[in-house]
């Protein structure tokens, strides 16, 4: 029993986020309560929300609105993902890439399939940042020129 109501839960958030119009992890909650999950707080909705990799974006009012990614495969540059970096810039050991509010996470993870074998050792993404840390024998000047390649279109 404990599965199936674990079950029928997902199914509702991931329901309620196809609408695009909740901002908060407790407009979220207050839904599901009315449709019935008593037992549903904060916590356990934030857990599911980063489990299925669901992002803060806007929609297509311009409201931030908390949404599941389209497609769970690795994302390319042939989609809307190049338009949202703005700006790329680094130190002497790091790279940071500006991107649209909510669209980090997926760019991140775009750079991560390129991942050593293009010198790239890891990205650690937040909501509108990320982190680009390059291997160690890696030139940084030509590592940027790669990832300003694959974003092009969008600098």
């Amino acid at each position: 029993m404990p599965y199936e109501k674990s079950e029928s839960l997902i199914s509702a958030i991931k329901n309620l986020l196809a609408q695009e119009k909740f901002g908060s992890q407790s407009e979220i909650v207050a839904a599901l309560q009315k449709q019935g999950f008593s037992n549903i707080n904060q916590s356990k909705v934030s857990r599911i929300l980063t489990k299925f990799g669901a992002v803060r974006t806007r929609n297509t009012r311009m409201e931030t609105v908390y949404c599941l990614p389209n497609e769970l495969s690795v994302p390319n540059t042939t989609s809307p993902l190049s338009n949202l970096v703005l700006d790329i810039d680094c130190n002497d050991y790091l790279i940071v890439i500006k991107t649209s509010p909510g669209a980090a996470q997926l760019i991140a993870r775009l750079l991560d399939s390129i991942s050593k074998s293009e010198g790239i050792l890891g990205t650690i993404a937040g909501d509108d940042t990320i982190f680009v840390t390059p291997t160690k024998e890696q030139d940084l000047e030509m590592l940027i020129k790669h990832i300003q390649q694959l974003f092009e279109n969008s600098l």
